[in-house]
């Protein structure tokens, strides 16, 4: 008793001793939602360390927890502590941890199998001091590591006093002793099996939040230039250009550190604390939303591949941060060479940046050394972040994928597809962008700027200014294993030898894999104050609107995106239509002028172009009510199965532009529950099996109107290009000799139309349409590589005619005719 009593003053001394230095993050509380408070509770700790003791002891006080060193309740457990260990060290100098079966473990198993109604909750603990992962061949690791240490408590003592402000807590889900003991198997045997699945937990917990074990960076990177299938490059390039071997390993050398990155913990946390202030700076909060299903493919070992949109450089930088935040490990992330700056790119290789060349197409050595890179790091399950749109969006809105890095991917998994490869498209809100300046030059048509050091100290000027709220939204991550069970036959007998050509089904395949990963972006959008009133005044004449009308036409817009959720993921502003306005009146994105007949909102110089891009953010989630509305401005009355049949030819063209969620079997459900919404909120009239509209002098028809404006520029791109098509007859056309056509059919339409909106010209959107119309064999493409209209083309001009204003019908027809 008196040894207790001592043990216990002690321990209960020490602790408010380390609380006075140690500050944890706790992680998990959410997963002791389950914990019964009737069945004792018991903590399982990875290995013996009193430091770890004693912080989990304090935080359990201070989380309201069952405490680990009092005595297990009920009493007659009669166990005078409420934890045990799995390890402990062994040796004086160099120690290792040994694998322990805890005494403590084997009484609880039998006191459970005593009486069937008995149980017992053991709560797994993972300590992360600093959360570095391993590195081989390092210093550090002699000290600090989690396997290997020189001195057990003087290494526990410096680990505590470095890193103790830098510590994560994670308390993992319970696990029933009950569930075990009922299997059925001899004490031994399940004693054996408890420990099993306690030590896979923390391995894998561990791998989550830290990583894998990293090689020391030239130890990769000569492993690299080892690798079969860079030796296989260097006898080719020697052999085609005479040089010896050695050169040719030696040039491969150096594209391998051209590539690698250089991922090391104090760069990150330095990183860290540099961002935490700079985000607290300029944004007024950053919202993160479904992070914990991300957690948990990461506990499952999978090899996580983050695929972002790229609307800002913040972007990577962002997404690092939150993930080391919110205990994950920051990913390697593939980032542009002209990245690689001075002082900068050394930062960001610390951090996980691996650099690529734009284009090693014609590099067979460049490209043999930087499949292999990536291939080491999905066959360690390293996480990986790389953009899909290949750069950064001037427009606003999800650019069509470049399949590049995919396509690497894929061979990769198509080599060793033994660590499951799972895609988590992410999608970056922001009220204001950064580079919103450099965009709005771009936008009216000045040439893109290489970056320079000099675009930070160029953005740290504008750290006075706002920039509003951020979201970052995880969205349904997509597992590569079934989607290729799901679309080919072919790939699991696929030939293993990266220098073999890819299959001929691998191609259109990837492309499938980036448009489901950029539909998958949108379906997390995240809908903000600014966008969704630039959604409204853009669709104005004058980009101006009544502040009466304009709070009708917000909460017509609230209400009908809560009717017909675009997808789970998507997040919705909790403000009221005021709030909202007020809200982006103070970023300064709006302006007000008052008179005796009330108050008038509208977009004043730069702001009328720059909210295009905010607008564009979310245009895919209007695009089905807006193309119903444009339907009935143009027609007082509409049947049903006309709507669903019209609206299914349009449905892919503007699919192929937004990346809309729904496959087009989905399409004739879809336009169901979207008239219903309007007819509920009164924009549509039902009777008997049609549709009608309300009288264009109330209300409702304006909010109509408006709604099927935010569509319209892209019916209006669509209804250019089949009218040169019909037209091209008289003069055929290359498919570059017609996208040169729309883009000055379009920018001279803008300027006789008085229209301020420079992406309605990009040649991008008009490229894009027009490989989908060949894609759909309403376009053939003759021998001489000119295009010749098909007869789908034909219907398609007939349903876009009925969705367009006679005047902007007869524009586009008139300038067609008068170029021909």
């Amino acid at each position: 008793m008196n040894r207790l009593f001592t043990s216990r003053f002690l321990f209960n001394l020490l602790r408010p001793l380390q609380n006075l230095w140690v500050r944890p993050t706790l992680d998990g509380l959410d997963n002791l939602n389950p914990l019964d408070p009737e069945r004792p509770v018991c903590y399982v700790l990875s290995q013996r360390s009193l430091s770890d003791l004693l912080v989990l002891e304090q935080q359990c006080i201070k989380a309201g927890l069952p405490r680990p060193y009092q005595a297990m309740l009920p009493a007659e457990i009669e166990e005078p502590r409420a934890y045990f260990y799995l390890s402990q060290a062994q040796g004086l100098i160099l120690q290792r941890d040994r694998m322990l079966s805890a005494q403590r473990l084997a009484r609880l198993l039998h006191w459970v199998g005593e009486a069937p109604h008995r149980d017992v909750q053991l709560v797994p603990v993972s300590f992360f001091w600093g959360r570095a992962p391993d590195k081989e061949e390092s210093l550090l690791k002699l000290l600090f590591a989690y396997n290997y240490s020189v001195g057990g408590r003087f290494r526990k003592f410096i680990t505590t006093l470095l890193l103790g402000r830098q510590t994560m807590i994670h308390f993992n889900h319970p696990l029933s002793l009950r569930e075990l003991v009922d299997e059925g198997m001899d004490p031994a045997r399940t004693m054996r099996k408890a420990n099993r699945i306690l030590r896979v937990h923390f391995r894998q917990q561990r791998t989550s939040v830290v990583g894998p074990d990293l090689s020391h960076r030239r130890t990769l990177v000569s492993g690299l230039v080892k690798t079969h299938a860079v030796q296989l490059a260097i006898e080719e390039e020697a052999k085609s250009s005479g040089l010896k071997p050695a050169q040719i390993e030696g040039r491969a050398r150096l594209y391998a550190n051209e590539i690698a990155s250089d991922y090391t913990i104090s760069a990150i946390r330095f990183l860290e604390s540099l961002l935490s202030w700079f985000w607290n700076r300029i944004y007024q909060g950053i919202e993160v939303h479904n992070l914990e299903q991300i957690k948990e493919y990461a506990k499952r070992q999978h090899a996580l591949v983050y695929v972002p949109c790229h609307r800002s450089h913040i972007d990577y930088l962002l997404l690092s941060y939150l993930l080391y935040r919110n205990g994950l490990t920051p990913p390697h992330i593939a980032a542009g060479i002209n990245l690689n700056m001075p002082l900068v790119g050394g930062l960001l290789r610390r951090c996980g940046a691996f650099f690529m060349r734009r284009s090693f197409r014609d590099n067979a050595l460049y490209t043999a050394v930087f499949n292999e890179y990536l291939h080491t790091l999905f066959t360690r399950g390293f996480p990986v972040e790389y953009f899909v749109e290949g750069g950064r969006s001037r427009t606003g809105r999800t650019l069509k994928p470049r399949t590049g890095m995919l396509a690497i991917t894929l061979r990769s998994f198509l080599r060793d597809h033994r660590r499951p490869i799972t895609f988590v498209p992410i999608y970056v809100g922001y009220e204001r962008v950064l580079e919103g300046n450099t965009y709005l030059g771009e936008l009216r048509g000045k040439s893109k700027k290489k970056e320079s050091p000099l675009d930070i100290i160029r953005t740290l000027r504008g750290l006075n200014s706002s920039f509003g709220k951020v979201r970052v939204t995880f969205g349904e991550p997509l597992e590569l294993e079934p989607f290729l069970d799901a679309h080919s036959d072919q790939w699991r007998t696929a030939d293993k030898d990266p220098r073999s050509p890819a299959p001929e089904w691998l191609s259109p395949l990837t492309n499938q894999l980036a448009t489901r990963i950029a539909s998958h972006i949108n379906g997390a959008a995240a809908i903000n104050p600014v966008n969704l009133i630039a959604m409204v005044l853009l669709s104005t004449r004058n980009q101006a609107l009544g502040e009466e009308v304009l709070v009708s036409q917000l909460d017509s817009y609230l209400k009908l995106l809560q009717q017909v959720p675009y997808a789970p993921h998507v997040t919705h502003p909790e403000m009221s239509a005021a709030e909202l306005i007020q809200y982006v009146e103070n970023l300064g994105l709006v302006a007000r002028r008052s008179d005796s007949l009330g108050d008038i909102l509208f977009l004043e110089g730069n702001n009328a172009v720059l909210m295009t891009y905010y607008r564009n953010n979310i245009l895919h989630l209007f695009a089905i009510p807006s193309l119903l509305a444009n339907y009935f401005i143009n027609a007082h009355r509409v049947s049903e199965a006309e709507l669903i049949e019209f609206s299914a030819l349009l449905y892919p063209y503007l699919s192929s532009e937004l990346f809309l969620h729904y496959d087009e079997s989905q399409v004739p459900e879809l336009i169901r529950r979207w008239l219903a919404a309007m007819v509920e909120q009164g924009l549509l009239i039902a009777e008997q099996g049609d549709y009608r509209r309300p009288d264009s002098s109330s209300p409702a028809f304006v909010i109509l109107n408006l709604l099927g404006k935010a569509i319209a520029p892209t019916l209006e791109r669509f209804y250019i290009v089949a009218s040169l098509l019909d037209s091209s007859h008289h003069h055929p056309m290359t498919a570059q000799e017609l996208e040169n056509q729309c883009h000055d059919l379009a920018q001279r339409l803008s300027i006789i139309n008085g229209l301020n909106a420079p992406e309605f010209f990009d040649k991008a959107l008009f490229r894009n349409l027009i490989n989908t119309l060949q894609q759909r064999e309403a376009v053939v493409q003759e021998a001489d590589a000119t295009l010749c209209a098909s007869d789908p083309l034909s219907g398609l001009l007939t349903n876009a005619r009925r969705v367009l204003t006679a005047d902007v019908r007869h524009s586009i027809t008139q300038v067609t005719r008068g170029n021909q």
